[in-house]
Order: structure tokens, then sequence, then C-alpha cells
């Protein structure tokens, strides 16, 4: 079945990974304040799932021991984080054109929820300017230097949405995230304490 995802590449998969932003366009042309909020809501919701399918890639490939999925997805990653990125820009414009003025913006950037969601948007802006094959190239190793600061767009993204409505956004943030950080989990202790492991096993 993993093997027919090879059509979505990369065409199809565009097409499906914009499906969810057809319904956030319209409130923009609208008057009512209250599909915007909804705009605000949804938006964030897609970009945070984008973000963790993409950051779940290479720790699931080596769960999975090189599964044709995990395969698909290792080499579709940079399309869900792009994508991330563009659902994390609806986010933030929705988020503008609620509060209206910059006033009230600046008012609440210092909000620890505000605050870390406008670093988390920060964070994703280089990542999303050098996600194409000419700066991999460009940059060399510099670039996977950069992309490891995805992690702390992650943890910047969980707190953000965590602390929402007076840390009411806990329970799920914690569901989205929490596969993420099991992979994540995984990851660590294959790449250094699996290693140790089998070193002083070898050295006993």
């Amino acid at each position: 079945m993993f093997a027919r995802l090879s059509f979505l590449n990369p065409y199809w998969l565009w097409a499906i990974l914009a499906l969810p932003a057809l319904g956030m366009i319209a409130p923009f042309f609208g008057e009512e304040t209250r599909a915007l909020r909804g705009v605000i809501h949804g938006s964030g919701e897609f970009a945070a799932r984008f973000m963790i399918i993409s950051m779940m890639a290479t720790p699931l490939m080596m769960l999975t021991k090189g599964s044709r999925f995990a395969r698909w997805l290792v080499k579709n990653r940079r399309y869900f984080g792009v994508a991330a990125f563009a659902y994390a820009a609806v986010h933030t414009l929705a988020y503008v054109v609620v509060e209206e003025t910059l006033a009230r913006i600046l008012a609440e950037a210092s909000d620890f929820d505000m605050l870390t969601g406008w670093l988390a948007f920060a964070v994703f802006i280089p990542l999303a300017a050098t996600s194409m094959d000419f700066a991999v190239r460009k940059m060399g190793t510099w670039w996977k230097w950069l992309q490891r600061w995805t992690y702390g767009a992650a943890v910047l993204t969980l707190l953000h949405w965590a602390s929402l409505h007076d840390w009411g956004g806990w329970a799920p943030a914690a569901v989205h995230f929490a596969p993420l950080a099991l992979l994540t989990a995984y990851r660590i202790w294959w790449n250094y304490f699996r290693k140790r492991q089998g070193q002083s096993a070898l050295a006993a």
C-alpha cells in the first residue's frame, strides 16, 4: 500500500497539503471576526501537525528499520515542513487582522503564550527560506546545523499551544506532541545510549 504513495510526489502531495487551507481563505474577505478566530485556531493546529509529521520522519525510519512509508516520509518531509510554515503564516496573519492595531499586538507580545508563538514563527522563517535544493547545496553542512533549530521551534510551538487560555491548551498540545516526543526519545537512545552500551559490552 505504501508503495503507491509515490504518486503523491510532489504535485498531488502539495494539493492534499493545501486542502485544509481552502476553508480558511473566505473569512479573510468577510467581516465576521468570529470566523477569523476559527482560522487562527485551525491554521495553528495544522501548522503544528505538519511540523510534527516532518520531524517524525527520521526516528520513524530508525524504528521501522527503513519501512516503505518511513522512506517515503523522509523523502518528502521538506514538503510537510514548508506546509507547516505556510499554515503558521496564515495563523499569524489571521491573528494580526483580528487584533487590528499594532498597539494591541505589542501590548500582548510580552505575554508568555504570545511571546512563544512569535519566537516559534521567527525560527520558522529561516528554516522555510532555506528549504529549497539550491540552499542545501550552497550552505553545505551549515544547512543541517540550521535545520536543527526545528527542535527549538517545536518546543516553542508546544509551549505556545499549551499556555493558551490560561494553560487550557495543554491537553490537545500533549496529545499532538506525544508521538514526536516518544520517537525523539527513541532516536536519542539509539544514537547515544545504545552505542555506549555496545561499546561497554565490547570493552568487557
